[in-house]
């Protein structure tokens, strides 16, 4: 924490000193109109603002583990507001729902472990989780940038990992379509959705292409 609180005491008196710095967060009191709402995983290895190059006031972040987006209900939860909140009065024109590797909810559901690291709220066959298919195909086609461990057998676990949480966006983005403010602005065309996948050990980003039924690399 020491090294936290040495830069954020320090924060203030280096916006101070930079001019253009100064008055892009001055600017920022007025108030917000981000570009796209992006929905991901808590994990700490994914910082969108770090691959995206997102300055602050353009991106309006939800994350929930896994990047799970709940069911939808008036007045449910949290994160069911911040959707709404994004869409119907910030009007974001774009909403991204982003998985990533090495996604330890999404391994321990796809592998039926029980890890103390991973609540049972979350992996509970009736919880925001359970769309992670329990099976994998084979991705070799559709993932080719990660290594296959043994011809013979197929996919590494990584690789099948990959697929889950390519699989459990697209079921995200479902679930997005029936908030009733997601879909009265994709009918008017002025909201669109995405799912991205990004490689934590990489830092590759690929995006769903529904004409393929395939994540590209962007």
């Amino acid at each position: 924490m020491h090294a936290f609180i040495d830069h954020a005491r320090d924060f203030p008196g280096r916006i101070a000193a930079a001019g253009e710095e100064r008055e892009a967060f001055g600017r920022l009191a007025e108030g917000q109109s981000p570009e796209a709402l992006f929905i991901t995983c808590s994990d700490s290895r994914v910082i969108p603002s770090l691959f995206t190059g997102a300055r602050p006031g353009r991106l309006f972040e939800l994350r929930t583990a896994g990047n799970a987006v709940p069911e939808y209900a008036e007045g449910a939860s949290g994160e069911v507001a911040t959707i709404e909140y994004a869409v119907s009065v910030l009007r974001v024109p774009d909403i991204v729902v982003c998985g990533h590797s090495h996604c330890g909810a999404v391994r321990a559901r796809v592998h039926g472990e029980d890890r103390g690291d991973v609540s049972p709220v979350l992996a509970g066959p009736r919880r925001p989780l359970a769309s992670v298919p329990a099976v994998a195909g084979r991705l070799e086609r559709q993932l080719p940038h990660l290594p296959v461990r043994d011809p013979e057998s197929g996919i590494d676990d990584d690789a099948q990992v990959a697929g889950h949480v390519q699989r459990h966006v697209k079921a995200q983005l479902d679930r997005l379509r029936q908030y009733p403010c997601v879909r009265e602005g994709s009918a008017a065309g002025r909201l669109r959705l995405h799912g991205w996948y990004y490689a934590v050990d990489t830092g590759l980003v690929m995006e769903h292409d529904p004409a393929a039924d395939a994540f590209l690399p962007l």
